[in-house]
């Protein structure tokens, strides 16, 4: 089967807005910032590794985009206050917050320890509440504006082997809902984008066998695109989604639909 991706937005989709993005360094982050500047916004990425935020960054220009790296471990709270306020100084405003840093390991329920579950909370929960508290608090709030995107996983009813994961993306969907009612009056929208099995990066240290068991899951019979995710993310926050909030959008290839196809061994 033949296919490839070539954006559905207008190049000016998204002017004149500014858009931080986490774990922006590699897979759907990086191609969410480059979708976000391609379309017109400003964008501030952030991760861990230096090198890899200035590899999205120097992609973000070759297109036309402005972009601000900054190194930053979303799990500490002082790293995290000092990256809203380089983005704030910079742009002097976050109009778009994606949070898109998260991570997770394989692992039968019973084998996941308590600093394992925490680690996973701390990073997909914990870091995440942080950082979107403060970005409302800072500018979305008192601008009266704003679209914050969670990222889920698929299948969202049941993922063995992931437990510890699905219950902490599980967590952040109720989150984004809840504050879809408590925030809507300041005009800020919340969504949770969650994608099936996509080929990032990330697949790497799953081994090939296990990529092809997931792509023969999927009931268009591929895997997704880090582009595909991040084309959705800039039509959430173009004028075309201004209406959208409360919500999860499945971009996942029909699995969630299907649910896992076999029980775990």
């Amino acid at each position: 089967m033949s296919w490839s991706f070539y954006s559905p937005l207008r190049d000016d989709a998204n002017a004149g807005q500014a858009a931080l993005v986490t774990g922006g360094g590699t897979g759907i982050g990086r191609a969410t910032a480059l979708e976000l500047a391609r379309t017109g916004a400003r964008v501030a990425i952030c991760g861990r590794r230096a090198e890899l935020l200035e590899a999205t960054r120097e992609a973000v220009e070759a297109v036309g985009g402005e972009c601000l790296a900054v190194p930053t471990d979303v799990r500490e709270p002082e790293q995290v206050d000092s990256l809203v306020d380089a983005v704030l100084e910079r742009f002097g405003r976050i109009d778009v917050l994606v949070n898109n840093a998260g991570g997770q390991f394989i692992a039968p329920a019973e084998e996941i320890s308590p600093n394992g579950w925490r680690a996973v909370h701390r990073l997909n929960v914990d870091a995440v509440w942080y950082l979107t508290r403060l970005v409302a608090t800072r500018t979305m709030i008192p601008n009266s504006s704003g679209l914050v995107v969670f990222i889920g996983l698929s299948p969202r009813r049941a993922l063995p082997g992931m437990a510890h994961a699905s219950a902490a993306r599980a967590a952040v969907e109720n989150l984004g809902r809840t504050l879809a009612i408590e925030w809507g009056r300041h005009g800020i929208r919340t969504v949770t984008v969650t994608p099936g099995v996509i080929r990032t990066e990330g697949l790497d240290g799953y081994g090939e066998e296990a990529v092809a068991e997931w792509e023969r899951e999927v009931p268009l019979g591929r895997l997704g695109s880090p582009e595909e995710i991040a084309s959705v993310i800039a039509f959430l926050a173009s004028p075309g989604g201004a209406y959208v909030s409360g919500t999860t959008i499945l971009v996942d290839g029909g699995i969630d639909a299907m649910g896992l196809g076999r029980l775990p061994s």
